[in-house]
């Protein structure tokens, strides 16, 4: 499966767009929403709050398990996607698309990978 190349990727499964006015948004690869299974919860950071690259800001629970959901990038939470907490499974049919999950004044950001880096990264 080829993720999509317009995207950076971390280690642990989030996406991120090129910031637009200095703003990215923020998503779980279709990867790590297969391997979560059924998602029934999300908890996001909320607007004002500051992320930290590379560490926790949310989760992501599963009919399988609980899952941390680590920033991909630094900066103040602009706006949150209240329709993935409304209808969680969003999340396992559109991770790409409609499911995102936050957005972020973007600072810094952490080691971010390219979509042939990233599925190199989940082949191996």
């Amino acid at each position: 499966m080829s993720n999509p190349t317009h995207l950076q990727y971390t280690e642990e499964h989030e996406w991120l767009t090129e910031a637009e006015d200095g703003v990215s948004t923020v998503g779980i690869t279709k990867h790590a929403a297969d391997a979560l299974g059924d998602i029934v919860y999300v908890q996001l950071p909320e607007v004002g709050d500051t992320v930290t690259a590379g560490e926790t800001c949310g989760e992501l629970e599963s009919t399988k398990s609980v899952s941390d959901l680590y920033s991909p990038a630094t900066g103040e939470v602009v706006e949150i996607n209240q329709a993935v907490i409304d209808d969680p499974a969003s999340v396992n049919s559109d991770p790409f698309g409609d499911a995102w999950l936050y957005k972020v004044r973007v600072e810094a950001t952490d080691k971010l990978l390219s979509a042939a880096e990233y599925d190199a990264f989940i082949k191996a």
